[in-house]
Protein backbone atom coordinates (compact mmCIF):
# COMPACT_ATOMS: atom_id res chain seq x y z
CA UNK A 1 0.00 0.00 0.00
CA UNK A 2 1.33 3.43 -0.90
CA UNK A 3 1.98 5.62 2.11
CA UNK A 4 2.90 9.17 3.06
CA UNK A 5 5.03 9.86 6.13
CA UNK A 6 4.53 13.21 7.84
CA UNK A 7 6.50 14.65 10.76
CA UNK A 8 4.66 17.17 12.93
CA UNK A 9 7.54 18.82 14.77
CA UNK A 10 7.18 20.41 18.22
CA UNK A 11 3.44 19.70 18.12
CA UNK A 12 3.13 20.24 21.88
CA UNK A 13 5.01 23.55 22.01
CA UNK A 14 4.22 25.28 18.73
CA UNK A 15 0.48 24.73 18.67
CA UNK A 16 -1.38 28.05 18.64
CA UNK A 17 -4.51 28.97 16.68
CA UNK A 18 -5.62 25.42 15.87
CA UNK A 19 -2.86 25.04 13.30
CA UNK A 20 -2.94 21.26 13.80
CA UNK A 21 -5.96 21.52 11.49
CA UNK A 22 -3.50 21.55 8.59
CA UNK A 23 -2.34 18.06 9.53
CA UNK A 24 -5.91 16.83 9.99
CA UNK A 25 -6.92 18.14 6.56
CA UNK A 26 -3.91 16.50 4.90
CA UNK A 27 -4.56 13.18 6.61
CA UNK A 28 -8.25 13.10 5.71
CA UNK A 29 -7.79 13.92 2.04
CA UNK A 30 -4.72 11.70 1.58
CA UNK A 31 -6.56 8.75 3.10
CA UNK A 32 -9.52 9.50 0.86
CA UNK A 33 -7.14 8.94 -2.06
CA UNK A 34 -6.36 5.46 -0.72
CA UNK A 35 -2.99 6.33 0.80
CA UNK A 36 -1.78 5.21 4.19
CA UNK A 37 -0.82 8.27 6.25
CA UNK A 38 1.68 7.97 9.09
CA UNK A 39 1.84 11.04 11.35
CA UNK A 40 4.93 11.20 13.56
CA UNK A 41 4.60 13.62 16.49
CA UNK A 42 8.07 14.72 17.53
CA UNK A 43 9.25 17.28 20.06
CA UNK A 44 12.17 18.41 22.24
CA UNK A 45 14.86 15.73 22.70
CA UNK A 46 13.23 13.32 20.23
CA UNK A 47 15.55 12.08 17.51
CA UNK A 48 14.41 13.52 14.17
CA UNK A 49 15.52 11.59 11.11
CA UNK A 50 14.43 13.89 8.32
CA UNK A 51 15.14 11.49 5.48
CA UNK A 52 12.34 9.23 6.72
CA UNK A 53 9.63 11.82 6.01
CA UNK A 54 7.87 13.04 2.89
CA UNK A 55 6.64 16.19 4.65
CA UNK A 56 7.75 18.09 7.74
CA UNK A 57 5.25 20.48 9.31
CA UNK A 58 5.90 23.15 11.95
CA UNK A 59 3.31 25.67 13.15
CA UNK A 60 3.01 28.79 15.24
CA UNK A 61 3.78 29.28 18.95
CA UNK A 62 4.40 31.99 21.51
CA UNK A 63 7.63 33.97 21.29
CA UNK A 64 8.91 32.17 24.39
CA UNK A 65 8.06 28.73 22.98
CA UNK A 66 9.81 29.56 19.72
CA UNK A 67 13.05 30.36 21.53
CA UNK A 68 12.91 26.99 23.31
CA UNK A 69 12.43 25.20 19.99
CA UNK A 70 15.27 27.12 18.35
CA UNK A 71 17.71 25.74 20.94
CA UNK A 72 16.66 22.20 20.03
CA UNK A 73 16.33 22.48 16.25
CA UNK A 74 19.72 24.11 15.66
CA UNK A 75 21.41 20.72 15.89
CA UNK A 76 19.55 19.75 12.71
CA UNK A 77 20.78 22.73 10.68
CA UNK A 78 22.67 20.61 8.13
CA UNK A 79 19.94 17.94 7.95
CA UNK A 80 17.27 20.55 7.20
CA UNK A 81 19.28 22.12 4.38
CA UNK A 82 19.91 18.71 2.81
CA UNK A 83 16.24 17.76 3.18
CA UNK A 84 15.10 20.90 1.35
CA UNK A 85 17.73 20.61 -1.37
CA UNK A 86 16.59 17.01 -1.95
CA UNK A 87 13.13 18.38 -2.89
CA UNK A 88 11.38 17.08 0.21
CA UNK A 89 8.42 19.07 1.53
CA UNK A 90 8.32 21.56 4.37
CA UNK A 91 5.15 23.40 5.42
CA UNK A 92 5.76 26.14 7.98
CA UNK A 93 3.09 28.51 9.31
CA UNK A 94 3.03 31.49 11.65
CA UNK A 95 6.14 32.64 13.48
CA UNK A 96 7.82 29.24 13.04
CA UNK A 97 9.02 30.82 9.79
CA UNK A 98 11.34 32.99 11.90
CA UNK A 99 13.57 30.00 12.62
CA UNK A 100 14.72 29.55 9.03
CA UNK A 101 16.50 32.86 8.53
CA UNK A 102 20.01 33.94 9.50
CA UNK A 103 19.06 35.40 12.88
CA UNK A 104 16.32 37.11 14.87
CA UNK A 105 16.88 40.69 15.99
CA UNK A 106 15.14 41.72 19.19
CA UNK A 107 16.08 45.18 20.52
CA UNK A 108 19.88 44.94 20.72
CA UNK A 109 20.02 41.15 20.91
CA UNK A 110 20.66 38.72 18.05
CA UNK A 111 19.30 35.18 18.28
CA UNK A 112 21.00 32.64 16.03
CA UNK A 113 18.63 30.66 13.82
CA UNK A 114 18.97 27.95 11.17
CA UNK A 115 20.44 30.07 8.34
CA UNK A 116 18.44 28.05 5.81
CA UNK A 117 17.63 31.23 3.88
CA UNK A 118 19.19 34.68 3.56
CA UNK A 119 16.58 36.75 5.38
CA UNK A 120 16.77 37.91 8.96
CA UNK A 121 13.90 38.59 11.33
CA UNK A 122 13.24 41.95 12.98
CA UNK A 123 10.93 42.48 15.93
CA UNK A 124 8.62 45.42 15.22
CA UNK A 125 6.98 47.91 17.56
CA UNK A 126 3.63 47.21 15.94
CA UNK A 127 1.57 44.02 15.81
CA UNK A 128 -0.38 43.04 12.69
CA UNK A 129 -3.68 41.38 13.58
CA UNK A 130 -6.12 41.13 10.70
CA UNK A 131 -7.71 39.00 8.03
CA UNK A 132 -5.57 38.96 4.90
CA UNK A 133 -5.80 38.17 1.24
CA UNK A 134 -2.83 37.15 -0.88
CA UNK A 135 -2.24 35.94 -4.43
CA UNK A 136 0.09 33.22 -5.68
CA UNK A 137 1.63 31.81 -8.83
CA UNK A 138 0.45 28.32 -7.85
CA UNK A 139 -3.29 28.78 -8.25
CA UNK A 140 -5.53 31.50 -9.67
CA UNK A 141 -7.80 31.70 -6.61
CA UNK A 142 -6.94 34.20 -3.85
CA UNK A 143 -5.28 32.91 -0.67
CA UNK A 144 -7.11 33.90 2.50
CA UNK A 145 -5.93 33.75 6.09
CA UNK A 146 -5.24 35.50 9.37
CA UNK A 147 -2.12 37.24 10.63
CA UNK A 148 -1.06 37.91 14.23
CA UNK A 149 2.59 38.90 14.06
CA UNK A 150 5.06 41.42 15.47
CA UNK A 151 8.03 40.42 13.32
CA UNK A 152 8.97 40.95 9.69
CA UNK A 153 11.45 39.34 7.31
CA UNK A 154 14.27 41.52 5.99
CA UNK A 155 16.23 40.77 2.80
CA UNK A 156 13.80 38.02 1.83
CA UNK A 157 14.40 37.03 -1.79
CA UNK A 158 12.24 33.90 -2.00
CA UNK A 159 8.71 35.13 -1.42
CA UNK A 160 5.68 32.88 -1.63
CA UNK A 161 2.68 35.20 -1.99
CA UNK A 162 1.81 38.62 -3.35
CA UNK A 163 -0.06 40.87 -0.93
CA UNK A 164 -3.51 42.19 -1.78
CA UNK A 165 -4.46 43.02 1.80
CA UNK A 166 -2.26 42.50 4.84
CA UNK A 167 1.39 42.83 5.84
CA UNK A 168 4.14 41.42 3.66
CA UNK A 169 7.64 40.29 4.54
CA UNK A 170 8.32 43.85 5.69
CA UNK A 171 6.10 46.91 6.20
CA UNK A 172 4.51 48.19 2.97
CA UNK A 173 5.96 45.29 0.96
CA UNK A 174 3.94 43.55 -1.71
CA UNK A 175 5.31 40.05 -1.04
CA UNK A 176 5.00 37.59 1.85
CA UNK A 177 6.28 34.20 2.95
CA UNK A 178 9.04 31.97 1.65
CA UNK A 179 9.00 29.45 -1.17
CA UNK A 180 12.05 27.56 -2.38
CA UNK A 181 11.79 24.20 -4.13
CA UNK A 182 9.24 22.37 -1.94
CA UNK A 183 9.59 24.60 1.11
CA UNK A 184 6.38 26.54 1.75
CA UNK A 185 6.41 29.03 4.59
CA UNK A 186 3.98 31.82 5.49
CA UNK A 187 2.92 33.91 8.45
CA UNK A 188 -0.68 33.15 7.46
CA UNK A 189 -2.77 31.24 9.97
CA UNK A 190 -6.22 29.90 9.47
CA UNK A 191 -5.36 27.03 9.24
CA UNK A 192 -3.95 27.72 5.78
CA UNK A 193 -4.91 24.41 4.13
CA UNK A 194 -8.35 24.28 5.69
CA UNK A 195 -9.31 27.77 4.57
CA UNK A 196 -7.84 27.42 1.08
CA UNK A 197 -9.14 24.16 -0.46
CA UNK A 198 -7.75 24.78 -3.95
CA UNK A 199 -4.30 25.39 -2.47
CA UNK A 200 -4.79 22.24 -0.37
CA UNK A 201 -5.52 20.25 -3.52
CA UNK A 202 -2.48 21.73 -5.25
CA UNK A 203 -0.24 20.95 -2.27
CA UNK A 204 -1.46 17.36 -1.90
CA UNK A 205 -0.98 16.60 -5.57
CA UNK A 206 2.55 18.00 -5.55
CA UNK A 207 3.40 16.09 -2.37
CA UNK A 208 2.16 12.75 -3.64
CA UNK A 209 3.55 13.16 -7.16
CA UNK A 210 6.93 13.95 -5.66
CA UNK A 211 6.99 10.39 -4.28
CA UNK A 212 4.72 8.50 -6.67
CA UNK A 213 5.05 10.11 -10.11
CA UNK A 214 2.38 7.91 -11.73
CA UNK A 215 -0.18 8.16 -8.93
CA UNK A 216 -3.75 8.42 -10.21
CA UNK A 217 -5.91 10.82 -8.25
CA UNK A 218 -9.65 10.57 -7.94
CA UNK A 219 -11.73 13.74 -7.67
CA UNK A 220 -11.19 15.32 -4.26
CA UNK A 221 -14.22 15.92 -2.09
CA UNK A 222 -13.93 19.65 -1.42
CA UNK A 223 -17.61 20.60 -1.58
CA UNK A 224 -17.93 21.87 2.01
CA UNK A 225 -14.44 23.37 1.99
CA UNK A 226 -15.23 25.36 -1.14
CA UNK A 227 -18.59 26.48 0.21
CA UNK A 228 -16.92 27.97 3.28
CA UNK A 229 -14.13 29.53 1.19
CA UNK A 230 -16.49 31.12 -1.32
CA UNK A 231 -18.87 32.39 1.34
CA UNK A 232 -16.08 34.12 3.21
CA UNK A 233 -14.52 35.51 0.05
CA UNK A 234 -17.79 36.86 -1.29
CA UNK A 235 -18.81 38.55 1.96
CA UNK A 236 -15.64 39.78 3.66
CA UNK A 237 -13.70 40.58 0.53
CA UNK A 238 -16.49 41.58 -1.85
CA UNK A 239 -15.05 45.09 -2.15
CA UNK A 240 -11.46 43.89 -2.58
CA UNK A 241 -11.55 40.91 -4.94
CA UNK A 242 -12.59 41.83 -8.44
Amino acid sequence: MKEVNIAHLYYDILNLYGESGNIKALKMHLEDQGLKVNIHFLTIKDKIEFNKFDLVYISSGTEESLKIVIEDILKYQKDIKEYIENNKFFLVTGNALNMFGKYMKEDNALIKTLETFNYYVKEEKFRMVDECIFKSSFIKEPIIGFQNINTTLKDNDKYMFGVVKGIGSYPNSKTEGVNYKNFYGTYLLGPLLVRNPIFLEYFIKKLVKNKYKDFKFKKMNLKLDLKAYNNFKETFYKNIIK
